[in-house]
């Protein structure tokens, strides 16, 4: 395990503070002010254990442990009303994440979906999604005649319970590739 400077912080990097496990989600370096001579790095991190999002200050100078995580491919095999049940696709070993965990991002997970697993201290933590998915539309209204600009968008459900807002061009049926950072839809898959 190396040292990490909060001045070498940037999103997605992990961190351990007070002996737990943290993602950077958000970092912003702060000049330092009249009052102050020490420049500040403001970072927005979640907890890999509790999913609690906090916002930290810190001087560039602090030193942070990198914490004892790793990312094996998994595929999402089903859901039941408690767990989202995945497989390890290097153990083959089967791992459940409870539902409360997932609120955030269960909308973005399908059947087969090949994403990567957050193993800490041996356990599962958490999951993380590739940068787009391909979800069918199960509802959505149909286009108004007369509008093909692209630029309308109107509201659509998927096929994973997901609402979003879809081109005008988009019926029912289709596939559509979402953003899982944004939540926007990035045009039909």
């Amino acid at each position: 395990m190396g040292l990490i400077g909060a001045n070498e912080l940037k999103k997605k990097a992990m961190i351990a503070l007070d002996g737990q496990p943290f993602v950077v989600l958000d970092v912003v370096f702060a000049s330092p002010s009249a009052r102050s001579s020490a420049a500040m790095v403001k970072v927005k991190v979640r907890n890999l254990l509790t999913g609690a999002v906090l916002d930290k200050n810190f001087k560039t100078g602090e030193k942070f442990d990198e914490p004892d995580v790793e990312m094996p491919p998994a595929s999402f095999l089903y859901a039941d009303v408690n767990d989202y049940h995945f497989m390890d696709d290097a153990s083959y070993e089967q791992f459940s994440i409870p539902v409360e965990k997932l609120k955030d991002i269960k909308g973005y997970i399908r059947e087969g979906l090949a994403l990567q697993a957050m193993k800490y201290n041996e356990a599962y933590v958490s999951l993380e999604l590739p940068p787009y998915v391909e979800l069918k539309v199960t509802t959505t209204e149909p286009g108004v005649r007369g509008d093909s600009s692209g630029s309308v968008l109107k509201p659509a459900t998927l096929e994973t319970g997901l609402q979003v807002r879809v081109p005008i061009y988009v019926k029912e049926g289709d596939v559509v590739r979402v953003n899982t950072q944004t939540g926007e839809v990035a045009g039909r898959a």
